[in-house]
C-alpha cells in the first residue's frame, strides 16, 4: 500500500484515472466537474445533501481531482487556465493523449492536439460545446455503486436510469475535428472548416453527424 501511496500520492484508482483519460481524450479541454459528471455520475446522487453547491461540488469531484493531481504528477495532463466560472480546466499533455488511445481504441495519430492554452480566455466555448455533448450522453448512475445509500438518494439516481437513453458514448464523440478540404485527416491543409463536434453512434442509427455550438451573445 505505502507503493502504491508513494506512486500516488493523491490516492487515486486506475478507474478514476481512466474516467480522465476517456473523456480528455475526447473533449480536449474539460473541468473536472464535467469529467465527474460524465465518469462517475452515481457521485452527484450520493453527495446532493452537502448544504451549498461549493460543498456538493468538492464532494463529489474530489475522486477526480485527485486523478487528475496523479496524472500531473506522472507527465500526463496539465492545468490549463480556468473557466469564467473559476473551475481549473485540465488538458492532457502529449503523453496522456498516448495512453487515452488506448482507453478509447483510437489511433494516436487521431487524438488531436493537447489543447494547450484553450483556458487562457475561460474557454467559455470549449465548455459549450462539453455541454452539449453531456445534454446528448445523459450520463446514467450505476445502481450498484449506490446500493446502501439512503432510499431517496437511490430513487433520484433511479430517475435518470429511467430517463430517455443516451446517444453513443463518450467514445463516439470528437471535438474540434478538422474537415479538411485539401490534405488528409492526419494532416490536413490550410483550406477546410472544423466541426465543433463529430459523433458517430451507428449502435443508436446515428452513423455520422457533424455538430456546431453557438453561444449566444451577451447582452451589453
Amino acid at each position: 500500500m505505502a507503493g502504491k501511496r508513494k506512486k500516488n500520492p493523491a490516492g487515486s484508482t486506475n478507474s478514476y484515472r481512466g474516467d480522465v483519460l476517456r473523456v480528455l481524450g475526447a473533449l480536449k479541454v474539460a473541468a473536472a466537474d464535467q469529467i465527474q459528471r460524465i465518469g462517475a455520475p452515481h457521485l452527484t446522487f450520493r453527495h446532493a445533501d452537502k448544504e451549498t453547491p461549493s460543498k456538493r461540488k468538492q464532494a463529489r469531484t474530489a475522486s477526480h481531482t485527485g486523478a487528475l493531481s496523479d496524472m500531473r504528477k506522472h507527465g500526463l495532463s496539465e492545468n490549463g487556465g480556468s473557466t469564467e466560472t473559476g473551475d481549473s480546466l485540465r488538458h492532457l499533455t502529449t503523453k496522456g493523449l498516448q495512453a487515452a488511445s488506448y482507453e478509447l481504441r483510437c489511433p494516436v495519430t487521431e487524438m488531436g492536439s493537447t489543447a494547450r492554452g484553450a483556458g487562457s480566455s475561460g474557454a467559455s466555448h470549449p465548455m459549450a460545446v462539453n455541454e452539449t455533448v453531456i445534454a446528448m450522453l445523459r450520463p446514467k448512475p450505476n445502481m450498484a455503486k449506490l446500493a446502501i445509500d439512503p432510499p431517496h438518494v437511490q430513487a433520484a439516481a433511479q430517475a435518470a436510469v429511467d430517463a430517455p437513453d443516451s446517444i453513443g458514448t463518450i467514445a463516439s464523440y470528437w471535438t474540434e475535428v478538422s474537415l479538411p478540404a485539401t490534405g488528409t485527416w492526419n494532416a490536413p491543409g490550410k483550406v477546410g472548416a472544423q466541426a465543433d463536434i463529430v459523433l458517430t453512434a451507428p449502435q443508436d442509427q446515428v452513423p455520422l453527424l457533424f455538430i456546431e455550438v453557438d453561444k449566444l451573445p451577451r447582452e451589453c
